[in-house]
């Protein structure tokens, strides 16, 4: 197996709930260790450039709004396969077609507003971590 890092942002309608929590909880049950975290609140820029990819699609002015709506918690998973076990947690995006158990179900409250974001790809974690962390504010024990 190997060990991997991973982004996980627990979103605005999950912070707004108190929901830190029991998310964080699911995570760590599934073997990730979280090896880095803050609370932060995204501004417009920040949204922007975090969402790039997503900038010719016609969900992006909504997402962005959405994700400077209120506080997230910006955190670094480390485990083994720990991508693909925090998109196995997290559930699909649509809620109503996630698992049960999963985050999304249990939490989310619609497609957009669905408690998580996790990196997809190690490329993507590596570029994730980075928009969000310093090195020295991961610790690797």
């Amino acid at each position: 197996m190997a060990i991997e890092n991973t982004l996980s942002i627990i979103k605005p309608d999950a912070t707004k709930r108190n929901l830190t929590g029991l998310i964080n909880a699911k995570l760590e049950n599934a073997g990730l260790k979280i090896i880095g975290q803050k609370r932060i609140q995204l501004n417009k820029t920040m949204a922007e450039n975090f969402y790039y990819v997503h900038k010719d699609k016609p969900f992006f002015n909504d997402l962005v709004s959405f994700m400077t709506s209120g506080p997230v918690i910006v955190q670094v998973l480390r485990g083994d396969n720990a991508i693909k076990i925090n998109r196995t947690v997290m559930g699909a995006t649509d809620p109503n077609e996630a698992e049960e158990g999963t985050i999304r179900k249990e939490f989310a409250e619609t497609i957009e507003a669905n408690s998580v974001h996790g990196s997809d790809s190690l490329e993507n974690a590596k570029k994730e971590i980075a928009f969000f962390f310093a090195e020295i504010e991961i610790i690797n024990q």
